[in-house]
């Protein structure tokens, strides 16, 4: 039997043997049924081999078994209701695109987006966090706080105290509040007895605080737009007292399209204009509610193309026996088990540095804020590793695709604003502007009061907003 793996829920690999090398089917989106039909309608190729066939129909009951273990319902907390001050309120849909990058909307013809864009406000860019990964900087937009303040301060990071690492892969690691720090939007919300929902944003299916969205779905890639588009607006049509004024809604497309691909394919075109037409579907069931909805689109970061051939290996001077290490493509950090050894590392870390800078936590550049006084959770490492573009950390094969660089020093890290609906100007294009600001654009629009200092300075929303 020949093998096959499954690659981010929506690529089959199947490896035929001597007769090819590598075949790559791209899955349809939607449900797990319609994937299994797609996988069983590749059988019917005349060319495949009838070991090949069996193979593939193994890996569509094995994409449906492990689908099955997913748990794709909505989660409700049971006697969630708006204040009556807060039942008058406007209402805001914060979307993300992953990896969309600062320019794609152009490049790419989405004429949608671009339309809506002109319609209200669009910056000229969105300044990511550093570093800029995707589960740092949707933390950080949520929360106004960068990621050095919030704890999570890349997607794989180690805490001393609870002598702990925390991945984005480990599911249970991303539903523990422990991990989370400030007070997300929809937890400022919830506290003021606003009701809020939340179809995936990172952070939103943990108990951050104690809270949880009053509606809101554990990450999985099984549910189809269209039915998501249908619960935003079910949501919205619910009486005002269980209404949500707070939505967060996540698409993961195109930040696949970038890494498997490289951020100038026909793969990645493809996925800007898939998720352009996704767009489309959700504004207009929204606007057919009547309701005063506020949009803001947003995305974590962009994407660039990446030296593949030439990776940089994990230096062979580091002494695996006296240091973790966290690797992020972008950014190798070390966590050392007793300090009398950062010196010496990092001593020879210098003397063999090509294609990448080695930072003692104290020296990495203030502009980042990834500093020991930044560091409030002690989670950033004794040492610092960060890539020159375009290379980066690996053992492995690289995929064409990689963000995580300083968006000052590469510009394809910046990433996109959109923002559209009563609350916004219309016409007005701004400078490009940090992703701190978010937090306060969403407060003012919902009336919401901040209950904790944050990093943006608030100039943004009093320039964008009527």
């Amino acid at each position: 039997m020949f093998p096959f793996h499954l690659l981010k829920s929506n690529y089959l690999i199947v490896n035929i043997g001597h007769f090819a090398n590598t075949i790559i089917f791209r899955l349809p989106n939607g449900s797990t049924q319609q994937k299994l039909r797609y996988i069983i309608d590749i059988c019917s190729m005349k060319n495949m081999l009838r070991k090949s066939l069996l193979s593939l129909l193994f890996a569509g009951f094995s994409l449906l078994a492990a689908a099955q273990q997913v748990d794709t319902t909505q989660q409700r907390i049971a006697g969630r209701v708006n204040a009556p001050e807060q039942q008058q309120k406007p209402y805001v849909i914060l979307i993300s695109i992953d990896g969309f990058r600062y320019d794609y909307a152009q490049k790419y013809g989405a004429k949608n987006l671009l339309g809506y864009a002109q319609q209200g406000v669009k910056a000229d860019a969105l300044i990511p966090s550093f570093p800029s990964l995707t589960f740092p900087n949707h933390y950080t937009i949520a929360t106004g706080l960068y990621p050095s303040h919030t704890g999570l301060v890349a997607n794989s990071f180690y805490d001393r105290a609870r002598k702990e690492s925390f991945s984005m892969s480990q599911k249970d690691k991303v539903k523990d509040g422990f991990w989370y720090g400030g007070t997300p939007l929809w937890v400022l919300a919830e506290q003021q007895k606003m009701v809020s929902a939340s179809f995936y944003w990172v952070g939103s299916d943990a108990d951050v605080q104690g809270i949880h969205p009053s509606y809101y779905y554990y990450y999985n890639e099984q549910i189809s737009n269209k039915d998501r588009v249908e619960v935003v607006k079910n949501w919205l049509t619910l009486p005002e007292e269980k209404r949500p004024h707070f939505i967060s809604f996540y698409y993961p497309e195109v930040d696949h399209a970038g890494h498997d691909f490289g951020p100038e394919s026909a793969e990645a075109k493809a996925a800007v204009q898939l998720v352009d037409g996704y767009i489309a579907d959700l504004v207009a069931a929204v606007n057919s509610t009547g309701l005063p909805v506020n949009f803001i689109l947003v995305s974590d970061h962009g994407m660039t193309q990446v030296d593949q051939k030439n990776p940089i290996k994990t230096p062979a001077s580091i002494d695996k026996q006296k240091f973790k290490i966290s690797s992020a493509g972008s950014m190798m950090q070390l966590y050392a088990n007793e300090a009398s050894d950062i010196l010496p590392q990092y001593a020879k870390l210098k003397a063999g540095a090509v294609d990448y800078e080695v930072y003692l936590k104290k020296d990495v550049p203030k502009k980042l804020h990834y500093g020991p006084k930044d560091d409030r959770f002690n989670r950033i490492g004794d040492l610092v590793l960060l890539s020159k573009w375009p290379k980066v950390f690996a053992d492995w094969k690289v995929n064409p695709g990689f963000h995580g660089f300083d968006p000052i020093t590469v510009p394809d890290m910046k990433a996109t604003f959109y923002a559209w609906g009563p609350a916004f100007k219309q016409g007005l294009q701004v400078p490009a502007f940090k992703n701190v600001e978010v937090y306060d654009v969403v407060t003012r629009i919902l009336g919401l009061t901040k209950t904790s200092k944050t990093d943006g300075t608030g100039k943004v929303a009093q320039k964008i907003l009527k």
